[in-house]
């Protein structure tokens, strides 16, 4: 496949985007499906895997043209999934109630990873709208250790895999000494997470109670909010690139984010995300739809400076990092201005 590849999930419905310049298509996949996230790699672009509520764990292999169920004893919500940047073999899946499972071989089997529930933390887990339960949000693997992984609770914590335990995985090792629990300065309701080959120890989040930024792998957390304008911080995306810039999505509170009938949703960007200087962000809506009426965006990097952003009015993308945005020429029609993106992937 030349030119990029775009896996765009929406409530009910993935399109699989094809193309380069002025030149792109859009398929229809998975329709009548709730969707919760995709994931794909670079290294396999004609591979993706989708979570969805009600039927698990979707794979293609032929990029897009057909799906089949994987990971068929994962009967909960998939509510986030992950591709190893080291090998595309290995796939994660998180779920609701708060789970994560692995596969080493590109999802023809699983197996769980020790609980998350026997963290100490655990007992604080809340998700608002169904407060009886909580999920994985996100999952992000460490580019630099390919058994670190980072993995967000909405909402009550972060959490990681210990080193020292995770090649153990075995049945009967206790989740709280595998897992590290949250650690102090850490947001609460982590969204979404991001990393850098170029920016080691560095993770990234945006969370409904603002941006966080760690150097030490999870250890310690900064949050430099300085002209973040909107502290509901939902989507994320670093440049391959420029590992100091950082474009977020954010709006006041969880309804003007999600609710398409109340949507108010900004982009905000920073190109000084490294330690040495306090962080300053400002807006970058250049070329993006007015925040009124538009959710927020969920985001994709792909190579170089080059982003993608996700929203009910349509997909865009940046050449030049996030500074400016053009609108992907696809027909977009008005039952998808009504939908709220779960995820984006870009390869």
């Amino acid at each position: 496949m030349t030119g990029t590849t775009a896996y765009a999930a929406l409530d009910d419905r993935l399109l699989v985007v094809r193309g380069d310049g002025d030149d792109w298509t859009a398929r229809e996949h998975l329709v009548g499906r709730s969707l919760q996230s995709v994931a794909a790699s670079a290294a396999r672009p004609d591979r993706a895997f989708v979570g969805t509520v009600e039927s698990g764990v979707q794979r293609t292999a032929d990029g897009g043209a057909t799906w089949e169920r994987v990971a068929p004893d994962i009967d909960d919500r998939v509510t986030a999934v992950a591709v190893s940047p080291h090998d595309p073999d290995t796939v994660w899946a998180g779920t609701e109630p708060s789970a994560v499972y692995r596969s080493r071989d590109a999802g023809d089997s699983w197996g769980p990873l020790p609980p998350l529930t026997d963290l100490p933390s655990e007992s604080e887990w809340s998700f608002p709208p169904r407060p009886h339960t909580h999920h994985v949000r996100w999952l992000e693997p460490d580019p630099h250790d390919p058994e670190r992984l980072s993995v967000a609770i909405e909402a009550g914590a972060l959490v990681r895999i210990d080193d020292a335990l995770a090649a153990a995985a075995a049945d009967g090792v206790d989740g709280a000494e595998f897992w590290q629990d949250r650690s102090a300065g850490a947001r609460y309701d982590n969204h979404t997470l991001a990393t850098h080959p170029d920016a080691e120890g560095r993770v990234y989040a945006a969370a409904g109670d603002g941006y966080a930024q760690s150097e030490d792998g999870g250890d310690t957390w900064t949050t430099p909010q300085d002209g973040l304008g909107h502290g509901y911080v939902w989507g994320i995306a670093v440049p391959r690139a420029e590992p100091d810039t950082v474009v977020v999505s954010a709006a006041s509170g969880a309804r003007s984010a999600h609710s398409v009938s109340a949507a108010e949703a900004y982009v905000y960007r920073t190109t000084n995300a490294s330690q040495d200087d306090p962080t300053e962000w400002g807006l970058a809506m250049d070329g993006l739809p007015d925040p009124e009426g538009t959710v927020r965006s969920v985001f994709a990097a792909a190579g170089g400076s080059v982003l993608f952003a996700l929203n009910n009015r349509g997909l865009y993308r940046s050449a030049d990092a996030g500074a400016s945005w053009e609108r992907v020429p696809l027909a977009w029609p008005d039952a998808y201005e009504d939908q709220t993106p779960h995820g984006l992937a870009a390869v």
